[in-house]
This record gives C-alpha cells, structure tokens and sequence, in this order.
C-alpha cells in the first residue's frame, strides 16, 4: 500500500519528464541538419539515451496502472468479505473529517 502511495506522489514528476523527453526530442529533429561528424554522433546517443528513458517511462506508467488497480481489486475483495467493517470504517472516517471541517 505504501508502494502504491509512492507512486500516486510520483505521478506529476512522471508526466514532467515526459514533457522534458518530448521537449527534447523535439530539439533534436530541429537541429538535425546543424553540425558537423561530432554533433551528429553526440545527437545519435542523445535520442538513444531518449528511446531508453520513453521506455523507462512506459514501464513505470504501466507499474503504477498495476498496483492501481491491485489496490482496488484489494479493496473490492475487503469490502465484499467485511462489509460491517468497511461501513465502520467508512463512518469514522466521515466522522472525522466532519470534527475537522466543522472546527473552521
């Protein structure tokens, strides 16, 4: 569970370096006429190094759409088998946070 709150917090920087990867590849294709034999083999480890970290990203959007829906599977499975124990739950969370928003 804990795993899965990580994952919830790293959302936004996934989709940060997503933007950062597709910013520059962008770079890339405008710059590829540009240079001589050394800029042309630094560009090509550049879009290596990208291909890897756009796979890299797919891997981890895909790692955290598992554990998303393992934990709703998880908590389905709970509630179907203690259903007096979510419901109690349920209330003293509700409870809660009614004391908390009822103090302002």
């Amino acid at each position: 569970m804990k795993q899965a709150m990580n994952v919830f917090a790293n959302k936004q920087w996934l989709t940060d370096i997503n933007n950062v990867l597709a910013d520059a590849e962008a770079l890339l294709c405008e710059t590829a006429d540009q240079g001589g034999e050394k800029m042309a083999q630094m560009r090509s480890k550049a879009e290596s190094s990208l291909r890897m970290a756009r796979r890299r990203m797919v891997e981890a959007q895909t790692a955290m759409l598992d554990i998303t829906r393992e934990t709703a599977t998880a908590t389905n499975v709970y509630v179907h088998e203690n259903p007096w124990h979510a419901m109690g739950a349920a209330a003293g969370f509700g409870l809660l946070l009614g004391l908390l928003l009822g103090r302002r």
